[in-house]
């Protein structure tokens, strides 16, 4: 009997140990400044194989437009401090979805589907330009509709890419011209080196890969620079990715961008990562 009670009480006092240790951790999500203000630390997930848009630097420090902006977005918001948290484009979008990540940053499209998992802040955070990777024999190809009339082939782009939701888009409007989408297994293929191998005529790729892979001298695919062209189709607004429960975190951002966007700070961002300040064709820009 007083076995059995020393039992119960080492499995209570060890069910305490982990209340206050849950208790502890739960704590350490916030904390405050000199002046006694609340802080509360927020994860900022983003995709760290997506340079110049967000990656890992030769330092091991998370950079690129979408980290810089938001970087810039904490500096105004005292009452909260990032932690950036570098991962895969799926797991990001998963993270932020079940609040593993209270937002995340990936160059996101608008799409209708997505709004009925994140919240979409009122305002953007930057801008993305989108287009044809083409053989340069086929270099006449100048857009979507250009594409689907010579019946070319496109490179698989998986279902919940928004760059699928592009195409999709373009084929419901084009009902007599559509170009032949097929939705890939994977997140993402390796466009350049599927046109390039004659797998399929073309692909859909955002412009500062492009040049991150093809055009900047070490680049994986420079050998590759005169067999290999882009050709933009469309500018689109990009957005980060906030929780469903994250509606106060959101409306936060949305007062620091204005005021970052006022200085045309993402303009000069924009110019530093993109090579080219895509505000300046802000008026051709889709949601």
């Amino acid at each position: 009997m007083e076995n059995k009670r020393k039992v119960v009480s080492i499995i209570s006092c060890l069910a305490f140990v982990m209340l206050l240790a849950g208790c502890t951790t739960s704590a350490n999500h916030s904390s405050t400044d000199e002046n006694g203000t609340k802080i509360r630390k927020v994860k900022v997930a983003f995709d760290q194989s997506s340079k110049p848009i967000s990656y890992i630097d030769e330092n091991g420090n998370p950079t690129g437009y979408d980290v810089e902006v938001m970087k810039l977005v904490d500096k105004l918001l005292p009452e909260y401090e990032f932690e950036y948290v570098g991962t895969t484009s799926d797991d990001l979008l998963l993270g932020v979805e079940q609040g593993k990540f209270q937002v995340g940053v990936k160059n996101a499209f608008w799409t209708e589907e997505r709004t009925k998992k994140f919240i979409y802040p009122k305002e953007f955070l930057g801008l993305s330009s989108t287009g044809l990777v083409l053989k340069k024999e086929n270099k006449e190809i100048k857009s979507l509709e250009d594409f689907a009339s010579a019946g070319y082939t496109l490179a698989p782009i998986a279902a919940n890419n928004a760059q699928y939701t592009v195409i999709d888009e373009y084929n419901q409007s084009h009902p007599d011209n559509k170009i032949k989408l097929k939705a890939g297994e994977t997140f993402s293929v390796d466009v350049v080196q599927w046109v390039n191998e004659g797998r399929v005529d073309g692909g859909v790729m955002i412009e500062g890969p492009f040049k991150k892979q093809v055009e900047e001298k070490n680049g994986p695919y420079h050998h590759l620079v005169n067999d290999v062209v882009y050709n933009e189709f469309a500018v689109i607004k990009t957005w980060p990715l906030f929780n469903k429960k994250e509606q106060e975190f959101a409306d936060a951002y949305d007062q620091a961008i204005k005021q970052l966007q006022e200085k045309k700070e993402t303009n000069e961002l924009s110019k530093k990562f993109y090579g080219r300040d895509l505000f300046e064709v802000l008026d051709q820009a889709k949601k």
